[in-house]
């Protein structure tokens, strides 16, 4: 929180899986703060493409939004809602005024506000026989994977379906096929 020229400006950040989070997030604020005159926010979302949304809400066009978002981006987030509060003082505060007041409160929160690092995971099926069932778990144990699904068929197959940082898809995929001299076959990597 903020104060500039009586007005005060409080800010909150997290993090958001998409937009409709986001707005589910801000109306939340809106309603823990039902005085405020204004809830300005920037919100950026994904990775390719990313998605970035802002408001003004009612202030002059740019200067709370855009100073939001660009804090946003100088911490290189991603799926962040900022919301910035203001408690207007009586005192307008001009263009600039605001574009500090605004970037400065995102920058704030934004520099105390916990990171969660997200690593891409990618998805995949495989097929083998069940009497790989530990040799699978094992090897899905090293590449710190998660099963989603698995599945026993009457031919004695086993189909798990499982996600693990794409950074490690290779490996486990090799790491599989030494295991079973090469009899697992893989259906979907996505």
């Amino acid at each position: 929180e903020m104060e500039v020229k009586k007005s005060r400006f409080i800010g909150y950040a997290t993090h958001v899986d998409s937009w409709p989070d986001a707005q589910r997030v801000l109306q939340d604020i809106k309603n823990k703060h039902p005085k405020a005159r204004h809830w300005c926010i920037g919100y950026q979302g994904g990775a390719d493409p990313v998605n970035e949304r802002s408001s003004d809400d009612g202030e002059p066009s740019g200067t709370a939004g855009a100073p939001i978002i660009a804090a946003i981006r100088a911490e290189a987030l991603s799926d962040t809602l900022c919301v910035v509060v203001r408690y207007f003082g009586g005192i307008k505060l001009g263009t600039g005024g605001l574009i500090r007041a605004y970037g400065g409160a995102a920058r704030l929160v934004l520099k105390d506000a916990p990171v969660i690092i997200c690593l891409p995971r990618s998805s995949v099926t495989l097929t083998v026989d069940a009497s790989y069932v530990g040799v699978i778990y094992d090897t899905i144990g090293k590449v710190g994977g998660a099963v989603i699904e698995e599945a026993y068929g009457a031919d004695g197959s086993l189909t798990v379906t499982l996600t693990c940082e794409t950074n490690q898809v290779d490996r486990f995929e090799s790491g599989l096929k030494d295991a079973t001299s090469g009899i697992v076959s893989f259906h979907c990597r996505s």
